[in-house]
């Protein structure tokens, strides 16, 4: 099985069957064995019967006690094999089934790495999540056909082989019953396909939605929309229960003839068997081993319609992995060749007009952070831009380089599972007195100290043993320590409490002093800090200068950091007295 840390290699995403086609070829030696060991186990079970017949007619009709002993320990010795090769198969159709499953998750994880910031602008939330979690077994399910699914056929034409040397109306019944009763249910895999790839694709939007209502919870109980979007949830879940009903129908139907139809065909051929013995054309111990031929043949037939269903639905999961796999990510700085400025250069973003000077601190100030978001993601080259370093272009820097001298710091960022030390250290060992400064800087001394190991502590998953204004101030660390030429950091004080944010500010101007730093903001206790401050109306600079001179010259400016005051206190120009977050704001 493909190890945890290999490469799955390149998977083939022209189209679905092409995908399942090499997850097979990329373990050959297990799908061709899986592939013998079942047909193997098949046949023997098809010759079941007729040592079964062989001991009636040999030895129980003619009264040969020590034959019919002969006979016996043969089937005997049949049924313990075959049970051994059944145990091998399904060991092999295991570990194949795995391995596809490890293959797939690791070339859509590849995927995920490969697209970066892309991803959210090509894909849903929704839609990995449930190629990683529904649509990897679905696929690896429909690898069966290499193991039963193969000895299903080989079993079919040796049936009707023995048959043949019984009856030929038996052994034509046979090969021509079998696929006839792959056509009668073909017409229902083709309307599973389509039921299968409509539901597939409301899943993965609900889904989405859901992700979208955790995330913005809080926001919508503010804005009082809670209930309009779970209205629109609650819509959206009916339709796709209405849908998975219609899949669950077709299912039903599928499921149903492949039990049924197998039953019915075994019925004709008994009955033909039945009056053939009666005839005296065929000997009473042919007679069962007709009967046995076709009870055994049910399971055969039963794995071809069962394979028939998991290939459709292998199909139609395949279509969506090949869909992500072949999503590519944003050409800007793919090909470039341009080498970036040799010295601290300014940053400029033609489509909002602002200018960010090296060596100082700059704050961008606008009413929707959204906006303010946008500029940083085209200043750190996430997003498409006209953003200009010094004389060239972003763009046409290499994206290696952008991202070794600028880094985009989002209050969000996932914090990973493991130690502390090594959560905030990132890809490089950091000596105790460059964590000791890069704590001390973002005013984490406090969650250090109060946890009994220290900064070899574990962190969760998305850090949820610390409340959101610790793992803020953890995310800050992390900035810190990169100590990159150019630092982005949206919005790095936004769950912390007045006092604590005062001190981050102070200590964040101090961390970096003589370097590029942009923040995002509306607390004037942050903006006061700043070098420059840059308000944005509609995404675009309506005003530059220091929080003091603007807070005096722009009414707008004034409305928005003070929180809509009239009027700034007197003695208190620079606007902190109305800056104090409520009571309930996350100050650990």
């Amino acid at each position: 099985m493909i190890d945890s840390y290999a490469d799955p290699g390149t998977p083939d995403h022209r189209s679905a069957a092409r995908y399942l086609w090499w997850l097979l070829g990329s373990q050959p030696r297990r799908a061709a064995g899986g592939a013998l060991l079942g047909t193997v186990w098949m046949v023997l079970i098809t010759l079941s019967p007729y040592v079964l017949s062989r001991a009636i007619d040999d030895g129980l009709e003619p009264g040969r006690m020590g034959t019919l002993a002969a006979w016996s320990a043969v089937l005997l010795c049949l049924g313990s094999f075959n049970a051994w090769l059944s145990i091998m198969r399904h060991r092999t159709m295991t570990r194949l089934r795995m391995d596809a499953t490890f293959r797939t998750v690791k070339s859509v994880v590849a995927q995920v790495t490969r697209l970066g910031a892309a991803l959210p602008r090509q894909a849903n939330a929704g839609e990995v999540v449930t190629i990683g979690i529904t649509d990897v077994q679905q696929i690896s399910s429909s690898l069966t056909m290499t193991g039963p699914g193969v000895g299903s056929i080989v079993a079919c034409l040796v049936v009707g082989g023995l048959l043949l040397s019984i009856s030929v109306a038996l052994a034509a019944v046979v090969l021509v019953g079998v696929p006839l009763t792959a056509l009668l249910v073909g017409p229902l895999l083709g309307r599973l396909r389509g039921a299968e790839a409509v539901y597939r694709e409301q899943q993965g939007g609900l889904t989405t939605r859901i992700g979208d209502l955790a995330g913005g919870l809080r926001v919508l109980n503010g804005l009082g929309g809670k209930e309009l979007f779970a209205d629109a949830f609650r819509r959206d879940s009916r339709g796709l229960v209405a849908q998975g009903y219609r899949v669950g129908a077709v299912t039903s139907w599928v499921q149903a003839l492949g039990v049924g139809l197998p039953m019915v065909f075994l019925s004709v051929v008994t009955w033909l068997a039945a009056r053939l013995a009666v005839q005296g054309t065929i000997t009473v111990g042919e007679f069962v081993g007709v009967y046995g031929y076709v009870a055994v043949l049910v399971m055969p037939v039963a794995f071809l319609i069962e394979c028939g269903y998991d290939i459709t639905r292998g199909l139609v999961a395949a279509r969506r992995v090949v869909a992500f796999l072949a999503l590519e990510p944003d050409s800007a700085g793919q090909q470039a060749t341009a080498e970036p400025p040799a010295a601290a250069s300014t940053l400029r973003d033609p489509a909002s007009g602002v200018e960010v000077a090296p060596g100082r601190l700059t704050a961008l100030a606008g009413a929707r952070p959204a906006e303010t978001a946008e500029v940083v993601d085209r200043l750190g080259g996430f997003a498409q831009g006209a953003v200009t370093w010094g004389a060239v272009r972003l763009d046409e820097i290499a994206v290696a380089q952008v991202r070794g001298r600028i880094l985009v710091a989002d209050n969000e960022a996932d914090l990973f599972a493991g130690p502390l030390r090594a959560v905030v250290a990132g890809r490089r060992d950091r000596d105790e007195a460059a964590l000791a400064a890069a704590v001390h800087a973002a005013l984490a001394d406090d969650i250090v100290a109060a946890l009994p190991e220290g900064l070899d502590a574990p962190v969760d998953a998305q850090g949820r043993n610390f409340s959101g204004g610790q793992q803020q101030r953890l995310r800050l660390v992390r900035a810190l320590l990169a100590d990159p030429e150019v630092l982005l950091a949206v919005e790095p004080t936004s769950a912390l409490d007045a006092h604590t944010e005062a001190a981050v500010a102070d200590r964040l101007r101090t961390a970096r002093a003589g370097r590029t730093t942009v923040v995002t903001s509306t607390s004037p206790l942050v903006l006061d800090r700043a070098d420059t401050v840059c308000y944005l109306v509609d995404g675009k600079v309506a005003a530059t200068g220091h929080h003091r001179r603007l807070l005096r010259d722009e009414p707008g400016y004034r409305a928005l950091v003070t929180r809509g005051a009239d009027d700034v206190p007197d003695g208190d120009e620079d606007g902190r007295g109305d800056a104090s977050r409520p009571a309930g704001e996350d100050a650990r």
